[in-house]
């Protein structure tokens, strides 16, 4: 790697392999060699054999990987066009064939359908990424969901859930994301053999206006692609509403992930739940003790970028011109490796947190006890309702006392006394020790948490990852930095 030139870091530091061999040059231009190597194939099985020879498209073939990049780059150069430099390329490895790569197709012939393919395996890494956070957190939300914790709305403290009933709230997000992804997946579709404007003409002159056969192509070469359909119609390119949506999906990946990253960075400073720290991590170059929520920090500030993406996919879309203008191509060069590039370092962050988060009950019973007596109010006024009670007279006493209780822990730093108040007022019909026995353990508080927790578990999840485990794979998520 030099040292001399920018990096980009979403390589450098925070991706897969595997996400950056896709988005790679190579496998760009060997997929657009795949590409004209179909189209000779189709057009030769329907009949072009008085242009194009099984002897040329078996030099295609064997020529595939055979790339001299120094080459296309020099020729690119000279003519300022990408694709007909490889094609000129390709030709000089392919002398026999070198007349017929490319027939009758536009640039977008090989630009898009590749654009297209290679979404669609990045999507097959993301979705089986996005398993895998959803089975980590599945075991945490088994091995937790009957430890209560202190709610919070408003990040003010609400009433007890539990650790494992907390995090299906991520799981069942990340369910969302991943329906998302198949339904996109069920659009995608080959922009196939169309032509320059989308209407085929090169192609119905070249089968001599034979309608049927120049649609039968279409299929054929969309078929050798590896898809089951192609668009019914385009213009120069496949529609970039697709891009826009495909944007939207992993931006929502994004809003995931960083909705849980910043939940565990407030729990860390809380000190109840935190992310994963090596033996040897450093948590800051000052300040020794401390022990930074990196890993989420890095995940929210991930995320925030490629959730500020789709505005560019919705932009290009909707300045695409009649069948197509060539702004869509400097933009869609960086923001669609961008955005899957994006998706893989936060799911690769996301497994690799939630395969250790680390859990510290003493903390969470302490700040539990402390906002007891807050929480129990709901339970004693319904109770001092049935001993004769008004509801109304009774919510104004308990509202005055919490006040002023809250007050007191705010102001003065005193341990909560709001029980002691509440017996020592006569308007309230029970004493210390009936409001301590009344309000008895906090995890009577949790209502059905446990019970939806394995509830959901069994009855959703569980079955999810069961039936997705041929799709799950191999993933790598060890951070190098």
């Amino acid at each position: 790697m030099s040292r001399e030139i920018y990096q980009e870091p979403l390589v450098s530091r925070y991706t897969s392999r595997k996400m950056q061999e896709l988005f790679s040059e190579k496998n760009r231009f060997t997929t657009w060699r795949r590409c004209w190597i179909a189209l000779a194939e189709a057009q030769f099985e329907l009949g072009l054999t008085d242009i194009i020879s099984q002897e040329m498209i078996d030099e295609m073939k064997a020529n595939q990987f055979n790339i001299d990049y120094d080459l296309a780059a020099a020729k690119e150069k000279e003519i300022r066009h990408d694709v007909m430099a490889h094609v000129f390329e390709f030709g000089k490895k392919c002398p026999k064939a070198e007349g017929i790569i490319h027939l009758g197709a536009t640039s977008q012939f090989v630009v898009c359908n590749t654009d297209l393919i290679i979404q669609k395996d990045a999507f097959s890494l993301i979705r089986s990424s996005l398993l895998h956070v959803i089975k980590n957190l599945a075991s945490f939300c088994e091995k937790y969901k009957d430890l209560p914790t202190l709610g919070f709305t408003h990040y003010q403290p609400a009433q007890p859930t539990t650790v494992g009933k907390r995090n299906t709230l991520y799981i069942q997000d990340l369910i969302m994301d991943l329906s998302f992804i198949d339904f996109f997946l069920g659009q995608i579709k080959a922009r196939g053999a169309k032509g320059t404007v989308g209407t085929q003409a090169t192609f119905i002159e070249l089968f001599k206006g034979d309608n049927d056969t120049v649609r039968k192509m279409d299929e054929l070469v969309s078929k050798k692609l590896g898809f089951s359909q192609a668009f019914a119609v385009t213009g120069q390119t496949y529609t970039r509403k697709l891009d826009m949506k495909m944007a939207e999906t992993l931006s929502g990946i994004g809003a995931s992930a960083h909705k849980f990253a910043v939940d565990l960075r407030l729990l860390s400073n809380l000190k109840v739940q935190e992310e994963p720290f090596e033996k040897n991590q450093t948590g800051s170059s000052a300040m020794a003790y401390k022990r930074n929520p990196m890993r989420c920090e890095r995940m929210t500030g991930l995320a925030r970028k490629l959730m500020g993406l789709p505005q560019d996919f919705a932009a290009t879309y909707s300045n695409q011109w009649f069948e197509r203008t060539l702004d869509d191509s400097a933009i869609r060069r960086m923001d669609i490796p961008q955005a899957f590039l994006l998706t893989d370092a936060i799911l690769k962050l996301y497994i690799n947190i939630t395969s250790d988060m680390v859990v510290y009950p003493m903390q969470i019973d302490k700040l539990l006890k402390a906002e007891l007596p807050f929480m129990s109010t709901e339970k004693i006024l319904m109770e001092a309702v049935k001993k004769g009670k008004s509801r109304q007279e009774m919510h104004e006493v308990i509202k005055d006392h919490s006040i002023i209780s809250g007050k007191m822990i705010k102001e003065y730093g005193q341990e909560n006394d709001l029980l002691e108040r509440l017996a020592q007022d006569d308007r309230i019909p029970f004493t210390l020790d009936e409001l301590n026995h009344l309000i008895g353990n906090y995890k009577q508080f949790t209502g059905r948490a446990t019970a939806q927790t394995a509830e959901y578990l069994e009855e959703v999840v569980y079955p999810l990852l069961k039936a997705n485990e041929a799709g799950m794979g191999v993933v790598d998520a060890s951070l190098s930095v």
